[in-house]
């Protein structure tokens, strides 16, 4: 990749991080109607669920726009993004459910570009995978 898909590619995985970091926060500055939402769609242990989207979009964030292990944590998210699409915008003879819908199926194409490409020049799984193992290095680079 050259240095502007690089570029372009952290920028992608920052704007997408954004999106569900400012979801997390939302939920931890009002968790009784985060909850009460859960409920109301009949959704089980509304307080686990609370409790896993607000790890998954904090946590998942994070990770993403750092890029660590970027491709599992874009495919994990991916699943919770369609999950909730599935759970929460299924009623699709009202427009507004529609349209949010196709909006997180919009960001499960960005995720699964991730998934796809990985995070590129500009993260830490790249920093990581640079860095030999000690152990390794031995083996591979003996001593001339």
């Amino acid at each position: 990749m050259s240095k502007s898909h690089d570029t372009v590619a952290f920028t992608g995985r920052i704007l997408i991080g954004v999106l569900f970091l400012m979801s997390g926060l939302s939920k931890i500055a009002a968790p009784a109607a985060t909850q009460g939402f859960i409920a109301s769609v009949g959704l089980p242990l509304p307080v686990v669920a609370y409790s896993a989207a607000v790890t998954v979009e904090i946590l998942g964030s994070a990770l993403l726009i750092a890029g660590v292990q970027t491709r599992l944590v874009a495919a994990g998210m991916t699943v919770f993004t369609l999950a909730t699409a599935l759970a929460f915008h299924n009623h699709f003879a009202d427009q507004n459910q529609l349209i949010h819908f196709m909006k997180n199926i919009a960001i499960m194409g960005g995720l699964l570009q991730v998934v796809a490409f990985g995070g590129g020049q500009l993260s830490v799984d790249r920093l990581l995978s640079r860095r030999p193992a000690p152990a390794a290095s031995a083996a591979l680079y003996p001593a001339e």
